[in-house]
């Protein structure tokens, strides 16, 4: 997708489909990896799975198509935003990633404020895990750029860009 790619990663809530919104708003090419990449799949071996039961069953995205779409570059930079647990199968393969960091008091804010038909959006769903996430960080990437998105949204997206050297796509 891009000569440059980089990752927007953080916990439910955190800003990633915000951030990668106004980025795309701002005229950079991005990729809602949420909305395009992910599924509930095995952790180990991809596969896809519906069985909520499964004790393997993780939001993943197809490495494959991320390959794929790295692979592609017709755009100078491209931004991927959201979360996977299975991001140590191609980290390596991005330029610099991001981790938005927020406090519990903001992630209950906006877990507050999330539509039911949003995942997250119901206490089962959002609260309890993502307030687990929230402590364990468990399933970030490490050694990643924190960046605090507590702060106000254009704050957070000239961060990103003032780190990867970006001041126009």
């Amino acid at each position: 997708m891009g000569v440059k790619n980089y990752l927007i990663e953080g916990v439910s809530c955190a800003g990633k489909t915000t951030v990668c919104d106004e980025l795309l708003r701002r005229g950079y090419h991005t990729i809602h990896g949420d909305r395009e990449l992910a599924y509930f799949g095995d952790l180990e071996t991809g596969e896809p799975l519906d069985d909520c039961a499964s004790q393997n069953r993780s939001w993943i995205w197809d490495v494959e198509k991320v390959k794929a779409l790295l692979a592609d570059q017709s755009h100078a930079a491209s931004f991927f935003c959201g979360g996977s647990r299975n991001s140590d199968r191609f980290l390596d393969l991005f330029d610099e990633v991001f981790v938005l960091e927020i406090d519990l008091d903001t992630l209950n804010r906006r877990l507050a404020a999330r539509p039911e038909d949003e995942w997250g959006g119901t206490a089962s769903e959002g609260e309890s895990f993502a307030r687990l996430q929230h402590e364990t960080k468990e399933g970030l990437p490490q050694n990643a750029v924190i960046i605090d998105a507590t702060a106000p949204l254009s704050s957070v997206v000239d961060t990103i860009l003032e780190n990867v050297n970006q001041v126009s796509p």
